[in-house]
C-alpha cells in the first residue's frame, strides 16, 4: 500500500509541480492524513534527477507547512475555547487548568513551537494551543516556519540523496533514513531545551 502511494505521489508530484508541494504540505501540517514523508522526499529525488529545484521545493514545504499550521492556528481560536468551556469537564479539563495552560504556553510558546514542529503527531497538534491561547501571529509563523524549514530540508536531502545514489525510492529507504534522522533530533532537542531552560534561570 505505502510502496503504491510513495509511486503514486511520485509522478503525481512532478505533473503537479511546486503548487503540488505546497497543498500537500499544507494538507499535512493540518489534521489531514498526508504524511510530510510522502511529499518531501519525492520532491527532493526530483531534485536530484534535475527535474526541480531543491531550494523552491524546500521553500514550498515550508510556505505549506505554515499554511496548514495556519488552518489550525485560527480553527482553535474560533471554535477551541468555547468547546473547552463547554465540554471540557467532560475531559477532565477545567478554567483552572486551561489557565494555567495559558501562562505556560505565554512563557514558553516559541520554544514549544519550534521543537513541536521537528517531530510527528506533535507538528500537527501544536498550532492548535498556539491559536487556542493566542500566540503573537508574527512569532507563531517564525517559529512555525523555522521548525518546518528543518524538518522539510531533512526530509528533501533524504530524497536528494536516494535520488542519487538509488535506481528507485523506496518507503523502506525513507523510513529508514527519517528514523535515523529523529534518532539525531532527539539529542539534539533535548541539548536545546537545556540550554533554553537554563537561560531561563539565570538571574537578570
Amino acid at each position: 500500500m505505502l510502496e503504491r502511494s510513495i509511486d503514486w505521489l511520485l509522478h503525481t508530484l512532478l505533473d503537479l509541480g511546486y503548487p503540488g508541494i505546497i497543498a500537500l504540505m499544507a494538507m499535512e501540517s493540518s489534521i489531514l492524513p498526508v504524511p510530510s514523508e510522502l511529499v518531501m522526499p519525492p520532491a527532493g529525488y526530483w531534485a536530484a534527477k534535475g527535474q526541480m529545484s531543491f531550494a523552491v521545493a524546500l521553500v514550498c514545504g515550508v510556505l505549506g507547512s505554515v499554511i496548514g499550521a495556519l488552518a489550525n492556528y485560527y480553527g482553535a481560536q474560533l471554535i477551541g475555547r468555547p468547546l473547552i468551556r463547554r465540554y471540557g469537564k467532560y475531559v477532565l479539563l477545567s478554567e483552572k487548568n486551561l489557565l494555567r495552560s495559558e501562562r505556560f504556553f505565554a512563557e514558553h510558546g516559541e520554544i514549544s513551537t519550534l521543537i513541536g514542529r521537528l517531530f510527528p503527531v506533535i507538528r500537527h497538534l501544536i498550532s492548535i494551543p498556539a491559536g487556542l491561547h493566542r500566540m503573537p501571529l508574527p512569532k507563531f509563523i517564525l517559529y512555525t516556519a523555522a521548525g518546518a524549514a528543518v524538518w522539510c530540508a531533512i526530509l528533501t536531502w533524504i530524497g536528494y540523496f536516494l535520488g542519487q545514489h538509488e535506481g528507485a525510492l523506496r518507503t523502506e529507504e525513507i523510513h529508514r533514513y527519517v528514523t535515523w534522522a529523529l534518532l539525531v533530533l532527539i539529542p539534539v532537542t533535548l541539548i536545546v531545551i537545556g540550554i533554553y531552560v537554563l537561560r531561563r534561570r539565570r538571574p537578570k
